[in-house]
């Protein structure tokens, strides 16, 4: 079986609000983030399946022979949205030598691709392919990149088993699936995530399908059909945290005071829900500038409270006060503790003063990148509409 090549790309998530309070059934907006994961998929006729992941420098060749002795008994392929087969992800671990339950990053990555691979290959015939990945994300900083991998990988093999088509006519440079195989995508990423994060939201792998915004309220996720894009400063302060410790925190405190902290949600709450308004107001009638102002107060805001529960961290507050010098407004994204943190640009903000804002961030220490919020979820691409960087990296493998 040969299999055509293939050219996907996937967002990264940032949670806009409503992080930990989400936890205690309040709302959360999560938008998708313009900093990419791209994957090439090359039908071969070596008899291996290969896959390349520079960013973690991991470059790894399988025989085929080898992984057909993998294929469980119960023969037929899987459908999409069943629990893992356990028997599988027993036998792929023992494969790769990682029985003890400890994965890193690199096993992880190759445990999820495998179990992707053979799922929906195992009632044909395996075939031989490369599977090439590059990511602008950084990884461990609660910006969705495994699950922006989990997407390439599902979109990537959907189509190359001929589960779904390939969206791309001859004439595009990228397009989109239709809703039903944008399902299929996201109940098999959803998959890949399981295996990465053993219980995950489904939030991450959500937003790099649909792309976007999405509503995560009491475990129901909604995609918001239509926002702008906003763009933005996404700084890693890179201060590393726990994400556990972080919650388990914040719970302590809603414990010791209820009374306080229970108004502070219901606040946040009311943030998450104001944005939203405003941010679908912006979809149909002329952006103003009374709009970003709302969107900065809500920054603000939500900071001032995410400060209140004790997620905090004296490089946010750095992060906060260089970009308020500027007159931009910053927030922490996802667990706080450090991490990363967002930074409204308004539309007439100047690129000399963005300039000068990175600069001023990376003297502290920070990462930063100017990159914009909201944009589409998973693409098939032609190579021509490839970042010229992107597929120069690719093209290497």
């Amino acid at each position: 079986m040969t299999v055509k090549d293939v050219f996907v790309s996937a967002p990264g998530k940032a949670i806009l609000h409503g992080e930990h309070a989400v936890v205690h059934g309040k709302v959360a907006l999560a938008v998708s983030l313009n900093l990419r994961t791209y994957l090439r998929l090359k039908g071969t006729t070596t008899g291996n399946v290969c896959i390349n992941l520079p960013n973690i420098d991991t470059f790894l060749c399988y025989d085929l022979s080898e992984l057909k002795q993998l294929i469980p008994v119960s023969c037929g392929k899987r459908e999409e949205g069943k629990p893992l087969d356990a028997e599988l992800v027993r036998k792929l671990r023992e494969f790769i030598g990682v029985t003890n339950g400890n994965l890193d990053t690199c096993n992880m990555a190759t445990l999820s691709f495998l179990y992707i691979y053979i799922s929906l290959f195992r009632s044909s015939e395996l075939p031989s392919l490369t599977v090439s990945v590059w990511s602008e994300l950084p990884t461990g900083a609660g910006l969705g990149s495994s699950a922006a991998y989990s997407v390439c990988l599902a979109s990537a093999l959907l189509c190359a088993s001929g589960a779904i088509p390939a969206p791309l006519k001859e004439s595009d440079q990228s397009a989109r699936w239709c809703q039903e195989d944008l399902e299929q995508i996201n109940s098999w990423a959803f998959q890949g995530e399981m295996i990465i994060h053993g219980n995950p939201s489904g939030v991450d792998n959500a937003v790099g399908t649909w792309g976007g915004m999405l509503r995560f309220l009491a475990g129901k996720i909604i995609p918001l059909s239509r926002v702008p894009l906003l763009r933005i400063l996404l700084t890693n302060t890179n201060v590393p945290r726990s994400t556990k410790v972080l919650v388990a925190g914040v719970k302590d405190k809603i414990n010791k005071f209820p009374s306080i902290m229970t108004p502070v949600l219901d606040s946040v709450d009311a943030i998450s829900c104001t944005c939203e308004k405003i941010l679908s107001e912006m979809t149909c009638e002329p952006i103003t500038g009374e709009h970003y102002n709302i969107l900065e107060e809500l920054i603000d805001m939500n900071q001032h409270h995410l400060n209140v529960m004790g997620v905090g961290h004296p490089s946010l507050d750095t992060l906060c006060q260089v970009t308020l010098t500027k007159g931009l407004h910053s927030k922490l994204t996802g667990a706080g503790g450090g991490g990363c943190g967002i930074t409204l640009l308004r539309p007439e903000t100047d690129s000399s003063v963005v300039q000068t804002t990175v600069q001023d961030l990376k003297d502290c220490g920070f990462d930063c990148w100017e990159t914009s919020i909201g944009g589409p979820g998973v693409q098939q691409h032609s190579p021509l509409s490839v970042k010229e960087e992107v597929l120069e990296i690719l093209n290497r493998y």
